[in-house]
Order: C-alpha cells, then sequence, then structure tokens
C-alpha cells in the first residue's frame, strides 16, 4: 500500500517479477478492504492520505487470519519505529531503502505467515504443513525435508508459476550463491515419488521461469 504512484508501481512490478501476486491500492481503506483471508502480507506506507498509517496496521492485526505487515516510512525517530511495532507491524523499512534489503524482509515476511489452514489438498495430494506429512491417495509419501519443502512452496500456490528465484530464497537461502541445478534435482526427485507414470507429470516447467504444481 503506497500513495505514491512513482513508488507504487516500481515496488509492484519488482515484486511481480520475483513472482507474487500484487494488489497495489493507494489509501488505507482500499487496503483494509483488498486485504483477504489469503493475504500473506501487507507492504503499508505510514504517510496514507485517508486514515493513518498505524491505524490501518491496528485494523489488520485485528483480524483472523492476520496477515504480515512490512511498514514502510520515512519516520526515522525510534519512538516512531516503537509506535509501528506496537500497532502490530512485523517488520519496519525506513526510507530510503535498497531494494535487495526490501525483497529480503518480503520473503523473511511470507515465510513467517502461517494460513489459517494447515492441511492443503491439491486434487488427490494432501500436503500437511504442521506435521511435515504428505500423503497420495490416501497413502503417506516419505519426502526428505528440502522436497517437504520445496513441495509445500509449491502447494501454497498450486496452479501459479513459482519462480525459480523464489523458490531458491524460500526453501534454501536468501543468500545462496551456488548452482540452482539443486532445484531442478529436487524437482526429479518429487516427480519420482508423486508422479503417475500413465499421465503427465503433476509438476510443470515454464522454462526461464520456475515451476507450478498443477491444480488439477
Amino acid at each position: 500500500m503506497e500513495d505514491d504512484e512513482g513508488i507504487g508501481r516500481s515496488l509492484a512490478r519488482t515484486l511481480e517479477g520475483q513472482g507474487y501476486t500484487v494488489d497495489w491500492v493507494r489509501t488505507g481503506e482500499d487496503a483494509l478492504r483488498a486485504a483477504s483471508p489469503t493475504t500473506a502480507l501487507v507492504v503499508l506506507d505510514l504517510g496514507l492520505p485517508d486514515v493513518d498509517g498505524l491505524e490501518v496496521c491496528r485494523r489488520l492485526r485485528d483480524r483472523t487470519p492476520s496477515p504480515q505487515v512490512l511498514v514502510l516510512t520515512a519516520r526515522k525517530e525510534e519512538a516512531d519505529v516503537v509506535l509501528g511495532l506496537d500497532a502490530g507491524a512485523d517488520d519496519y523499512l525506513v526510507k530510503p531503502f535498497h531494494l535487495a534489503e526490501l525483497l529480503a524482509r518480503v520473503r523473511a515476511c511470507v515465510r513467517r505467515h502461517v494460513p489459517e489452514e494447515d492441511r492443503i489438498v491439491v486434487g488427490d495430494l494432501v500436503v500437511e504443513a504442521e506435521a511435515r506429512r504428505v500423503s497420495l491417495r490416501d497413502q503417506e509419501v516419505e519426502l526428505r525435508p528440502k522436497e517437504f519443502d520445496l513441495l509445500l512452496a509449491l502447494a501454497r500456490d498450486a496452479g501459479r508459476v513459482v519462480t525459480r528465484e523464489r523458490l531458491m530464497a524460500e526453501v534454501w537461502d536468501e543468500h545462496w550463491f551456488g548452482s540452482t541445478k539443486t532445484l531442478d534435482i529436487h524437482v526429479w526427485a518429487l516427480r519420482r515419488k508423486l508422479d503417475d507414470p500413465e499421465r503427465a507429470s503433476r509438476i510443470g516447467t515454464v522454462r526461464g521461469v520456475g515451476y507450478r504444481l498443477e491444480a488439477g
């Protein structure tokens, strides 16, 4: 949520380029209407034209489930930071900021977001986040830790493409500097354990972009 058009459009394009679904609005009231039970993160500018950003933060925090809130502000005083955190913000970034730092904080907030419904059902595949359990046609499937983390990341966005960069950041580490070949190897391992030889793979490849867990 950012009322400055230049900053708002730039942030929206950048986040969309990282594979996130973005809904950019300019006012606090629009943000409160746009935030849904599936919203993982609200990037909130405190300097809004209608409702005080701290009040928006409080009202978002009162919701169930509550999204993560990352506050952006030009207010640099320690007291302002404390007010933002007391209002329920999960993180706080002072303008001007480096884009890389913003993206790192967004990734961290999204990872911390816990959906109200822990059980994700994608066709005949069930992924239980808290129990770290996967079942296929009512039969439990044994996965290695990173295989489970990768499947969970894909299942949370089933039917949508998740970029290679986002998967590497969420499943491995935002500071990973090695080859992304490890991602391809883990996708191959998942396909061996989950796919039916008579059907197309349930994990589709979007060449040059990333992977998609088919919703059907």
